[in-house]
């Protein structure tokens, strides 16, 4: 749920990569000290608006308790808006990226589902294996990285 120091310290302005519901977004924004702030428009093209009965996306609205706590001189600070709707965010300055992950909520409901998300991997001779096409049979994944 926290925000990340990243790597930079001053203020720098520009583009940045996004990562937010596993889509890349290049959107303008000013890194200032680890914190993300964005535009009112760039927080739009993520999906969300600021009204007045909250943080708005596809018609859920997260009450905000103190929207002046979410703007920084007329930019939306996007760590505190990660904090408001459960989502860890981590800026890296220095790499102009930043990640906005998934909920502690969702990732909990889906560990006790005891469903492992779908995935490919090729096997030794290159052939593409699904997890789903192995469903409701008992299989050993062997994983290994060398570091």
């Amino acid at each position: 749920m926290a925000l990340s120091e990243g790597r930079g310290a001053a203020e720098v302005g520009g583009m940045i990569t996004l990562i937010d519901d596993g889509t890349e977004h290049e959107i303008d924004a000013t890194i200032d000290n680890g914190r993300l702030l964005l535009s009112p428009a760039a927080l739009g093209s993520l999906g969300w608006e600021l009204h007045p009965e909250g943080l708005c996306r596809e018609g859920l609205c997260i009450p905000v308790p103190d929207a002046s706590a979410l703007d920084v001189g007329g930019r939306i600070d996007l760590g505190a808006v990660a904090r408001l709707i459960d989502r860890p965010l981590t800026v890296d300055a220095e790499e102009r990226a930043a990640y906005l992950g998934v909920s502690a909520g969702d990732r909990a409901r889906v560990l006790r589902s005891l469903v492992a998300p779908d995935f490919t991997l090729p096997d030794l001779a290159g052939r593409p294996h699904r997890l789903s096409d192995h469903r409701g049979k008992k299989i050993l994944l062997v994983a290994y990285a060398s570091w």
